[in-house]
């Protein structure tokens, strides 16, 4: 793998995507959200020899500030001889979406779901649109899938027919689907519908994502790998298992050496995210 910087850009995304799937393959597109969390993530691909999206969401870039999270991205994926693409997350504003493009994003994310379909419609083209002048990719949502604090119970699953007007009407380049997944931990075992899937993969040439990759069972998401998803998200268990192993380490320990405090947390970051690489590689 080569590594992503100013003088070395890594391939498109959305070519890479379309491509991946036909192999039987997908992206892993991990959330960072300090250094540690980013360095456990590189470790692993480096590892893996994989490529890997590196994905930030509005309260990450307010968190780190939107320059130091690219630049540091783009210093720490070089340094590991990664490739490497930086993603915006559920982008909520065509503003976001052109901050984070100037700031030299790969990809953004436009999250208009739970507006209209017709809303929908018109703010993904808009940045569809704005987008083209940079190269960049875009990925939109369509349907229901649950963010951290709304309802499982609520139903609205992406149908085959709106997902081809949507693609057709906007021209995005990925489609996050409504399939039975959702953001954060699963209570029980999520059941994906695979055949809408299949369906919805059929009638769209758009790269299919699964936002919600945290907690599916790991056949599971080769199913939906071999039944057309391109590009799998993986958000909570990063946070979890960094945050769950730093406090172990620091309920044990006087140590008050961050650099001896964090490297147990990075390490299990590491081995997380290597695990999930072998699955979407099909191994």
């Amino acid at each position: 793998m080569y590594a992503i910087n100013s003088d070395t850009p890594a391939r498109p995304l959305r070519d890479v995507l379309y491509n991946i799937n036909k192999n039987g393959s997908a992206l892993l597109a991990t959330n960072f959200y300090n250094y540690e969390t980013l360095k456990g993530i590189l470790l692993a691909a480096a590892e893996s020899n994989s490529p890997v999206i590196l994905q930030l969401t509005r309260s990450s870039i307010e968190y780190m500030g939107l320059q130091p999270a690219v630049k540091m991205a783009r210093a720490a994926a070089a340094d590991h001889q990664v490739e490497a693409w930086i993603h915006l997350d559920h982008g909520d504003s065509y503003e976001l979406a052109r901050q984070c493009l100037d700031a030299g994003f790969d990809s953004v994310m436009i999250d208009a779901s739970e507006q209209p379909l017709n809303e929908n419609i018109h703010l993904t083209r808009r940045v569809v649109q704005l987008a083209a002048s940079y190269n960049a990719q875009v990925e939109a949502e369509l349907g229901y899938v649950a963010k951290l604090g709304q309802s499982t119970a609520k139903k609205g699953f992406t149908q085959p027919e709106e997902a081809r007007r949507f693609v057709e009407e906007t021209g995005v380049h990925s489609l996050a689907v409504a399939i039975g997944s959702a953001h954060g931990f699963y209570k029980e075992e999520p059941q994906l519908d695979l055949d809408l899937l299949k369906a919805i993969h059929e009638i769209t040439p758009a790269n299919l994502v699964l936002h919600g990759g945290s907690g599916i069972p790991h056949p599971i998401l080769r199913k939906a790998i071999e039944n057309g998803i391109s590009k799998i998200n993986l958000a909570t268990e990063i946070k979890n298992i960094f945050t769950r192993t730093l406090q172990n380490c620091l309920q044990s320990t006087e140590e008050i050496d961050l650099r001896k405090s964090f490297p147990p947390a990075i390490t299990a970051v590491k081995e997380l995210v290597r695990e999930k690489l072998e699955v979407v590689k099909g191994r």
